[in-house]
């Protein structure tokens, strides 16, 4: 398979999945600033998912100081400027498809085409501003569509597994980011006492996070209880049967590459592994021991090693 080819379908469904999880982030952000609280903390809020989305400097050099949650959502939504961007990202995902027209189905590439055109029909025709929950919601339903299609389709070659290396590599780094943003809003590593009024809001803060990742029915059947930061945590981080769950990401990552793997590609499988049997035999109250911000941050380090890898021993950089 041509380098080139498995690059740009490896990229199209990275952006693709990039666009959904800034619409989880940005929803989650989105819900708990209509919860009863302070300019202040609202203002943190914001600021915190700029800052783990890598933007907070950029943002700044575009809108000043002064974090508004409009300035952000347009930043984050429709600015093509910005590559981290829902309209970026999809437009991107669609040329990455263009590029490669030849190895998807049809239905692949018109699944990409149209979500790309109604995007942009929508934003013109003001639907974000009437409703920005029900855009995410739109774009986490193309995006779930895309990779539907994409399984149902395909053949499942050398193609299809950089598909997929590509979806779940961008997941985890995400599914991390989106747990991360708890903690940069209440500058805080470490699991606390809290007053009443504070433990309420943190029900509907973790609640809203369960809700972004489609994680709200799974924990109460996992659970069975009231929800608590550390089994949203353990949830999200080492249940290997919650589909967005670092350990099942990872997984994915593991047996994608372990079939398209090459002579250049042993010590980026062996890294890969390891990140594996850490999740699949680690422990949660060890992982809040030595503080939750500091193994999220570990992590995303270590996955983008791995993209970099990646690219090194199988792809002709495009990007």
């Amino acid at each position: 398979m041509l380098s080139r080819t498995a690059d740009h379908l490896y990229w199209m469904s990275r952006y693709t999945e990039r666009a959904e999880n800034t619409a989880r982030m940005l929803d989650v952000n989105y819900q708990t600033s209509l919860l009863p609280q302070s300019a202040a903390v609202a203002q943190v809020g914001w600021e915190g998912l700029l800052a783990i989305s890598e933007l907070l400097p950029t943002y700044k050099a575009k809108y000043g100081d002064e974090i508004k949650p409009r300035h952000v959502l347009d930043f984050m939504v429709r600015d093509e400027s910005n590559p981290s961007s829902i309209i970026a990202c999809l437009k991107a995902a669609r040329e990455n498809a263009r590029a490669v027209r030849g190895a998807l189905t049809t239905e692949l590439w018109e699944t990409q085409n149209q979500t790309w055109l109604e995007l942009v029909r929508m934003l013109k025709g003001k639907d974000f501003e009437r409703d920005p929950a029900q855009l995410f919601e739109w774009v986490k339903f193309r995006s779930h569509l895309s990779r539907g299609v994409a399984v149902g389709t395909m053949l499942q070659d050398e193609a299809f597994h950089f598909y997929r290396m590509g979806s779940f590599l961008e997941r985890a780094d995400n599914t991390a980011r989106l747990l991360d943003v708890k903690f940069h809003a209440v500058q805080s590593d470490f699991f606390g006492a809290a007053s009443e009024l504070d433990q309420e809001y943190d029900f509907y803060h973790w609640s809203a996070i369960l809700r972004s990742v489609s994680g709200f029915e799974v924990y109460r059947k996992v659970y069975r209880d009231v929800i608590s930061p550390e089994r949203v945590a353990e949830l999200l981080i080492l249940r290997a049967d919650m589909p967005r769950s670092l350990a099942a990401s990872l997984n994915e990552v593991v047996n994608n590459l372990s079939v398209v793997a090459n002579d250049l590609s042993a010590e980026t499988l062996r890294r890969a592994g390891k990140l594996q049997a850490e999740l699949r035999y680690g422990r949660i109250d060890e992982i809040l021991s030595t503080g939750l911000h500091a193994y999220l941050t570990q992590f995303l380090d270590r996955v983008n090693e791995l993209g970099v890898r990646i690219s090194q021993d199988f792809l002709v950089p495009t990007h």
